[in-house]
């Protein structure tokens, strides 16, 4: 599959790249999809809820009153739970939400989000951003030439960029992405997927030199 290679005005620069159709356009699993989502949002849950218990909560550790010959019933400290200000049964404690996939599900997840960007014409390859200083408005002006349709964005460079991630810091529907950090949330929440040349280049088989128009 072979997607033209466009400069930092969204015009084609006459090169292309050709991207493995095992990768980028393969029949898409859903389910797996939605696993590897799950998982990630899973992630991201702190589960630091916590309520005390009758050990941990204040209170004297004294009996209220004698366990017989007082016509009432039996009880024990204050920290009892059917007190109030007790300690609570069976409440949540701090624990993880996050569960594992093999290697290979989030792997076809992540092909299969590709593929359904590939069939909605939603990958955009961009020659190489050289930013000398971070500056929001010059990037914010590129990726306008590039994603018109005001889409979210995930813009996928091969290497971190300091420069590149502080200028889309502050754009509040771009996210920048390592092309070895990207993921299936990431891919399927972009309404456009942004790569730079050299991101691309690692997928492609071989660039192909695009002719002449």
């Amino acid at each position: 599959m072979q997607i033209d290679v466009l400069n930092n005005q969204g015009e084609k620069t006459g090169r292309s790249l050709n991207l493995p159709d095992e990768i980028f356009n393969i029949e898409p699993n859903d389910h797996v999809i939605y696993l590897a989502v799950k998982q990630y949002l899973a992630a991201q849950r702190l589960g630091t809820h916590k309520t005390k218990t009758r050990g941990e909560v204040k209170g004297s550790s004294r009996k209220l009153h004698r366990q017989k010959g007082t016509g009432g019933s039996r009880k024990g400290n204050i920290r009892n739970p059917l007190y109030k200000g007790g300690g609570a049964v069976n409440g949540p404690v701090p624990h993880r939400y996050d569960f594992k996939l093999n290697r290979k599900v989030k792997d076809l997840a992540k092909m299969s989000a590709l593929s359904y960007k590939t069939r909605d014409n939603a990958i955009v390859i961009v020659e190489d951003l050289k930013i000398d200083a971070p500056g929001t408005k010059k990037i914010a002006t590129v990726l306008k030439a590039l994603n018109p349709s005001d889409k979210k964005v995930l813009l996928v460079n091969d290497l971190y960029d300091t420069n590149l991630y502080l200028s889309c810091r502050n754009l509040p529907r771009v996210k920048t992405a390592v092309l070895s950090d990207i993921n299936t949330y990431d891919i399927v929440n972009a309404g456009s997927l942004i790569m730079t040349e050299s991101a691309a280049k690692i997928f492609s088989e071989e660039p192909v030199e695009a002719s002449a128009e």
